[in-house]
């Protein structure tokens, strides 16, 4: 079974619990405004407008018309992803499962878990399941828990796939009012609110994820009825609020606001105030 995979990050402390292995996938159903990854967004398209501004030469152009990138040739630089029309990166390859079992062995000790992410992970939902599956059946691996981090914009039989491979998924709710939502990401936000509560239903959601950028999803009203619709499908969830920053996320015209921090520690005493969240400020 293969995925095509943008990256992997062989130790991370800020996709999950415990020291993780993250494998990005490429592809992502939302166009969201704050997005910090915008080249894992769209499948390459092989048009080659990354290939001249290639300053090493690692791009290339095969007779069959598909962009060829060579890694021992790259200097790790993101010229390529910076001129791409199309939100998408020359860089991203299948892989086999087996492939990514190989990488993570060696540093299977030092891991507490595997997270999936993108991009968006349940756009490549069979190969997630095929790589958590292969990971339990692994004498070395079967301790690691699996976790994916998504934007919950997945259907109810996408979850009941995984539910026996997954242990836990953090999901993003990026606004509770549709509209705002949909200015955000480009999206309704339906699927996103019925996969946060399918989740808490099989026991599988580890957290939800709230990006505050000022001045669009962080008014204390939208939030008090946010607070309240979390709490009646479980009052002690784990709630992590994210303050916006604007490096490394794509332009916006005007452009975005970071919250204060002021701001967040306001927004999580009244999430706290609604229900004993377990609340998280970053």
């Amino acid at each position: 079974m293969k995925g095509l995979v943008t990256n992997t990050i062989k130790f991370s402390t800020v996709d999950g619990p415990g020291n993780r292995f993250v494998v990005f996938l490429q592809g992502c159903n939302f166009n969201c405004v704050a997005c910090h990854n915008p080249y894992t967004i769209a499948v390459c398209t092989d048009c080659g407008e990354c290939i001249p501004s290639c300053p090493t030469g690692a791009l290339t152009i095969n007779p069959s018309g598909a962009v060829l990138w060579n890694e021992s040739v790259c200097n790790g630089g993101d010229t390529c992803v910076s001129v791409c029309p199309y939100d998408s990166t020359p860089k991203a390859r299948y892989t086999e499962v087996a492939d990514l079992l190989a990488d993570i062995r060696p540093v299977a000790p030092f891991l507490s878990g595997i997270t999936v992410s993108g991009g968006e992970a349940t756009q490549q939902t069979e190969f997630v399941q095929s790589l958590f599956a292969a990971v339990k059946a692994d004498p070395l691996l079967s301790r690691l828990t699996c976790f994916v981090d998504s934007n919950g914009a997945a259907g109810p039989e996408t979850w009941q796939a995984l539910v026996n491979t997954l242990d836990g998924a953090m999901v993003d709710l990026k606004c509770l009012d549709p509209e705002i939502h949909r200015s955000m990401t480009g999206q309704p936000n339906d699927m996103v609110l019925a996969g946060i509560r399918q989740l808490h239903q099989l026991g599988l959601l580890y957290e939800v994820r709230l990006l505050l950028l000022a001045g669009i999803n962080d008014d204390p009203t939208l939030m008090r009825r946010t607070a309240d619709w979390l709490a009646d499908i479980n009052p002690a969830m784990r709630v992590k609020l994210i303050g916006f920053r604007n490096h490394g996320s794509r332009p916006h015209d005007p452009p975005l606001v970071e919250p204060s921090n002021e701001s967040l520690l306001s927004t999580a005493d009244l999430l706290r105030e609604s229900a004993p969240f377990d609340v998280c400020v970053i």
